[in-house]
Parts: C-alpha cells; structure tokens; sequence
C-alpha cells in the first residue's frame, strides 16, 4: 500500500489529521508574493517512525493509531451487545444451532451435526437475521459518529484515511459488509485470525480488511 494518502475533498477546519503552519507568521507587505505557502519545515519524525529512505512520516499530523488490544476488546463488546439479545430471542425457536438429542455417536457426530444444520434451513435463517443485525449495528454507529458502543467505551474512533472524517453511509456499510459477511456465513474463524494479524503487523496504518475496503483507519479519541 502506498504512503501516500488520497486527496478528496476539502477536510473541515477541526480536522485533527489538518496539519496547520507552526510558529509566527511574517508580516504582510502588500506583496503578491506574501500569499505563497511558506517553505516546509525540516522533516521531524513523527510517533510511528519516518516513511522509507528517509521520506516524510505518513502519520504526521494524524491521531495516534487505536492500539491493537482496545480495538479487539472494543469488537467483543459490540458482538456481545448483539450476539446476546440474538441469541435470548432464538431460545423458543431452538436456539441457534440445535443438536439433534437422538445423536449418540460421539463428539465428533454432534459437532458435525451442528455444522451441518449451521447452513441449512432454520439455522442458515438465524444466520441471515444475525447478518443483518450486526452490519446495521456497525454501519449506524460508524455513519453517526465513527464509534459503535465498544469503541466509545475505549475512546477509539473510526475515520475516513485521506482527511480524518466520519465514513459516509456507504463507506459504513462496506466496512461492515466486508468484516461481518465472511465472519457470519464462511469462515469465521480464519477471517477473525486474519483481521487480528492485521492489527497487529499492517504497515503504516494497522489496518484490517474492512478497513482496506473502506479506506478507513481506527484512531485513538483519548
């Protein structure tokens, strides 16, 4: 991925990736030439380390990065937020996944068992209904203001990479598509190792797939 970041749009005077002209200003002498920008300052690393070969830091200006840890705490809460109501609700139907008690071959008879009736009929109905739940969840609160309940409880936010904004509706709902679709009806446990490994080795902005197909960046509100 390139260091560079896209350019759209104007970003918005309390922008907290907006990098704003250091020190004192000299006087304006009525000079056509007073408007030109001023010559960049020296290249002073930021808090991530500098861009290769000596390049400028892709971070400079930027909010510190959302710490892998809190971001994994923050994304439990959320599914516990709605796994459990989810959950309570499908008890009078059968649960999420029922185990047909007439099973008697073993563990591993009934852990097939259980899979199988995952993607099937009913079950593959409550996986659709959880589908649905969780990228609404995600795409509301991420359109609102960038925090689903998880992230605001661990100061984290998530923002537009090329201005540091709250993502628009459909940036919310294609982050939440690509991180609950694979989780919820495919492979769920290889895609969350997948997105945990992104966190912690992406280069330069720790960012997991659905943050790639978004063009997002979770960073710390604190």
């Amino acid at each position: 991925m390139s260091n560079d970041q896209p350019t759209s749009g104007q970003p918005p005077e309390d922008d907290p990736f907006l990098k704003k002209p250091q020190g004192p200003q000299p006087p304006s002498s009525g000079s056509p030439y007073d408007s030109a920008p001023p010559p960049p300052p020296p290249y002073e690393p930021g808090p991530y380390g500098g861009g290769p070969y000596g390049g400028p830091d892709p971070l400079a200006g930027m909010p510190p990065l959302g710490e892998p840890g809190k971001r994994i705490l923050a994304r439990l809460i959320d599914f516990l937020i709605i796994s459990i109501p989810l959950y309570l609700i499908s008890l009078p139907f059968g649960g999420p996944v029922e185990v047909s008690p007439n099973n008697t071959n073993g563990n591993y008879d009934n852990f097939s068992n259980a899979f199988n009736q995952t993607y099937s009929g009913r079950q593959l109905l409550w996986s659709l209904i959880g589908l649905v739940a969780y990228v609404a969840y995600d795409t509301y609160f991420t359109h609102k203001d960038g925090r689903t309940v998880g992230k605001r409880l661990l100061n984290l936010r998530v923002a537009m990479l090329n201005d540091g904004r709250v993502p628009d509706t459909g940036a919310a709902f294609l982050r939440a598509v690509v991180l609950w679709l694979p989780a919820l009806l495919c492979c769920p446990c290889l895609w969350w190792l997948i997105n945990i490994v992104l966190m912690f080795t992406d280069k330069p902005y720790r960012q997991g797939l659905q943050d790639k197909a978004a063009k997002t960046v979770v960073v710390s509100t604190a």
